[in-house]
């Protein structure tokens, strides 16, 4: 039996590479190999020695940082997953109208869909995201309301009671939601018991639910529950999801929606509309 890895024994290579993902919040196996003028399969190594120690969780194509409890830092939430986040947020775009109301609550992802939505008409948007405001406090063609409550200093997201209690005024046509871990079996969930509440109060009160998320959300963990796929009408991610999650959706009428890149959105489930 190998003997297990202690800290004490990491390279300056492998303490180096761990420091970046850090920041980063993520590692890619290939840009490492280049900096480092090594082999990927020596990344590779490198990772899965990071991993036995729980300093990192290992992903398709590199590595992010071990979390579980508490949540990475702002900056390294947007840097992860950026392409695929972009390609989610496209798609999801695409399925809301002009003329129309909605949530968008605190996340990377949603944010990215605030983007994408500059073009709409007619929309009557609703966040406790300040990033999500500001994205589209200017678009002459978008009625703007923000929550109130307590703003986290890290990333903008605005929680609490107070939140709650404004969100819950209201009944919308669609939300726009995220999440920082999905289970197989369905589940969705988060770190911060407040922000969790508020989006609760979100799925609550719209008529349909879209659920934005890249994939490595299933190759990470949370404590905290939100709500099952059952409360969700339409997943936007950017791989397919692990076969007991996409059945999931077919037995929940969940729309699945796959960014496959260049624009491309396809549908792989179909969608039946739940009463709300």
């Amino acid at each position: 039996m190998t003997a297990p890895v202690k800290a004490s024994s990491l390279s300056p290579r492998q303490k180096e590479i761990l420091n970046h993902a850090r920041i980063r919040g993520e590692v890619q196996v290939e840009p490492l190999a280049e900096t480092f003028n090594v082999t990927p399969q020596t990344i590779r190594r490198d990772l899965n020695q990071l991993r036995e120690l729980g300093l990192l969780h290992r992903v398709h194509g590199g590595a992010i940082v071990h979390d579980g409890v508490a949540n990475l830092g702002y900056e390294a939430r947007r840097r992860i997953s950026a392409v695929e986040k972009e390609a989610i947020a496209h798609c999801a775009a695409q399925l809301i109208p002009d003329d129309t109301s909605l949530f968008i609550n605190i996340g990377t992802t949603t944010e990215q869909v605030a983007r994408h939505l500059v073009s709409h008409v007619g929309l009557l948007v609703i966040s406790n995201n300040i990033n999500v405001i500001n994205t589209l406090r200017e678009c002459e063609t978008i009625q703007v309301m923000t929550a109130g409550g307590i703003v986290r200093r890290e990333d903008g997201g605005v929680v609490g009671d107070a939140t709650v209690d404004f969100i819950a005024q209201f009944k919308v046509d669609y939300a726009v939601v995220g999440a920082s871990a999905i289970e197989e079996d369905g589940t969705i969930l988060d770190y911060d018991p407040r922000e969790v509440r508020v989006a609760q109060t979100i799925i609550a009160n719209a008529r349909s639910v879209i659920l934005v998320a890249d994939a490595t959300k299933f190759e990470r963990n949370a404590p905290i529950r939100i709500v099952d796929i059952s409360h969700i009408d339409y997943f936007v991610t950017d791989r397919m999801p692990p076969p007991a999650f996409t059945s999931l959706c077919r037995e929940q009428g969940v729309t699945l929606v796959i960014a496959a890149g260049d624009n491309r959105c396809e549908t792989l489930v179909d969608h039946r509309r739940k009463k709300r």
